[in-house]
């Protein structure tokens, strides 16, 4: 079977979501007012609070929430076969992650802008803000830590990628100026800034690559060791400074000095890359060798594993925490909320899908892709390279030449990864002052201080070594955390977002529905990740993730309780407050 049919039929689901479902929320449920008074308005600052045209911010938008994670997920699930993960990844856009990501943009607009966490204070009280502010930040935590960890891979990997991604910083920051200074067109030069990223990429393809020996120029006359770490582990160390360094300054600037250009050049990059490898799919029509369902993957059961592991591309908590944290401070227009929100999503969902067919079409036959998805842990340990390898074939159906796909693959996968990283510090920044304001830190609170702690408890957590000179490895580690607590996340929000619309007399179950299934599987993957595999009454215990994991699941228990406690007090008194 052709991977084109896999295509139209994600394709046909996601044209009919967005045509009438999301059409039916906005319009029905959310009761969107474009004469309502957005917080970019209302508490304009040119900093963070900034009025944005719904075009850019949908670029800001879905280059911050469409990272490497709706790749790498989706690479790693189709261990069980392409049909669970397509099935989840389409139905799961459309019923939840639009409704989640929307509607979380839309709780906060319709209250100053406030993160979900804040939220949580709102609608179920004090105790659980603090509960939830607490998930918040370690799942962001380990989200600047796991992306981190791509990025620092993907440029070992693939060194003709780092000049194209570094140039764009400094160009990113003249648009900027450009448009907000000159109110000239953003259109344009970011345009020409994609030229050059790319002309820079095919130039860097046929370029040796240079190389400086850590070991050798740092670690003295003869010397073997680099800060007592090998070669591979020295370049890890100094790429996770250098990305650390740059979100420093990155994630303090105001948004429109670099976020908003960088991220509307990459909303661009997203679009060429997906038509890239959209179009060779449809060109070179290449033959689905992946089994539909994989019955050699008994090691690891996709139920309720699968449902986590795609924890980005079908939904995913981090969306919640970006439409709270950065776009519904420069919504313009209410109305805005279906085409930024919900459209974001299925722009994920698009990227989620061609990940699978790169994947799946990739392999020359089914006895090849088993012997290379031999196992989960094989699965996760090959599955973004494999992508890069799946869709570098792709592109060059397109007549990209062989030695140029990988590097384009690579520059696009990288500005996703470091969008979101650069997100991501910025709303670490956020709940840390929060934190800092609830328990009396007024040090804390100070913008270069908590975005210190961001960065260098990230960097802490990104290069936790795993054996001998082994440093980098705590990003890989924390992948199989990230994609429960992202789900669980994202299961909580729904809940907030399910009883905010009970308070406004909408009806709940567009986020009750999706909530009491993503709860249901979240839990119950967490509990027999934590308490069985990572446990240390476990073969193979981890005390990393087991205590992580265990901070997080009871948190989320404590929270549900107190929510459906809540809800109960409310029907039997008849009482409702008020949430904008």
């Amino acid at each position: 079977m052709s991977g084109i049919w896999l295509a139209l039929a994600g394709f046909l689901v996601f044209f009919l979501g967005y045509r009438f479902y999301s059409k039916f929320i906005a319009e029905k449920i959310y009761k969107l007012d474009p004469a309502y008074v957005t917080p970019a308005h209302k508490y304009k600052d040119g900093v963070d609070f900034v009025p944005t045209n719904k075009y850019v911010l949908w670029g800001h938008h879905f280059t911050s929430i469409a990272g490497a994670a709706p790749i790498l997920g989706p690479a790693i699930a189709v261990y069980w076969g392409w049909l669970p993960a397509l099935v989840w990844v389409v139905l799961g856009t459309v019923f939840a992650a639009g409704v989640h990501d929307s509607g979380t943009l839309f709780m906060s607009v319709r209250n100053k802008g406030q993160s979900v966490g804040t939220l949580a204070n709102k609608l179920i009280g004090q105790r659980a803000k603090i509960l939830f502010l607490f998930i918040i930040l370690l799942l962001v935590l380990m989200v600047n830590a796991v992306f981190a960890w791509v990025i620092a891979n993907l440029f070992i990997s693939n060194p003709s990628a780092v000049l194209s991604v570094f140039i764009q910083i400094p160009l990113a920051i003249w648009i900027g100026y450009h448009v907000y200074k000159r109110s000239g067109s953003m259109l344009l030069p970011s345009l020409i800034v994609l030229i050059v990223m790319y002309g820079t990429a095919v130039i860097a393809s046929y370029v040796e690559p240079l190389q400086i020996d850590l070991v050798r120029y740092f670690g003295g006359e003869g010397a073997t060791t680099f800060i007592g770490l090998n070669a591979t582990s020295a370049a890890f160390f100094t790429w996770i400074i250098i990305l650390m360094i740059y979100v420093y300054f990155a994630s303090t600037l105001p948004v429109w000095k670099l976020l908003q250009p960088r991220d509307y050049i990459n909303s661009h990059q997203l679009v060429i890359g997906l038509v890239i490898l959209y179009a060779g799919l449809f060109i070179t029509s290449p033959e689905v060798t992946a089994p539909m369902t994989n019955p050699a993957a008994t090691d690891t059961p996709w139920f309720p594993i699968l449902f986590i592991t795609i924890a980005c591309g079908a939904i995913s908590g981090f969306h919640g925490l970006v439409s709270s944290g950065t776009t519904s401070k420069q919504l313009n227009n209410e109305r805005d909320v279906r085409f930024v929100g919900y459209l974001g999503a299925v722009g994920e969902g698009l990227l989620a899908l061609i990940a699978i067919i790169a994947v799946v079409t990739f392999f020359s036959s089914t006895d090849a892709f088993t012997a290379t998805y031999s196992s989960f842990g094989a699965a996760s340990d090959g599955g973004l390279g494999v992508f890069v390898q799946g869709a570098a074939a792709l592109a060059t159906g397109l007549g990209i030449p062989a030695a140029v796909a990988p590097t384009i693959i690579a520059v696009i996968i990288v500005s996703f990864a470091a969008t979101t990283l650069d997100s991501s510090v910025r709303l670490m920044r956020y709940i840390i002052s929060e934190l800092g304001v609830e328990y009396s830190l007024p040090t804390i609170t100070k913008k270069q201080v908590a975005t210190a702690i961001a960065v260098f408890s990230s960097a802490a957590l990104a290069l936790i070594p795993q054996g001998p000179n082994g440093f980098g490895s705590g990003g890989y580690l924390l992948w199989p955390l990230f994609g429960t607590s992202n789900q669980l996340l994202a299961g909580i929000s729904l809940l907030l977002l399910a009883i905010f619309l009970r308070r406004r007399g909408s009806s709940m179950l567009p986020a009750l529905i999706p909530m009491v299934f993503l709860m249901f599987m979240t839990l119950y993957a967490m509990f027999v990740q934590v308490f069985t595999d990572w446990a240390p009454w476990a073969t193979n215990t981890d005390w990393l993730l087991f205590t992580f994991g265990s901070i997080i699941f009871v948190f989320a228990i404590w929270i549900v309780f107190t929510a459906f406690s809540v809800i109960s007090y409310e029907r039997k008194n008849n009482k409702f407050k008020d949430v904008g």
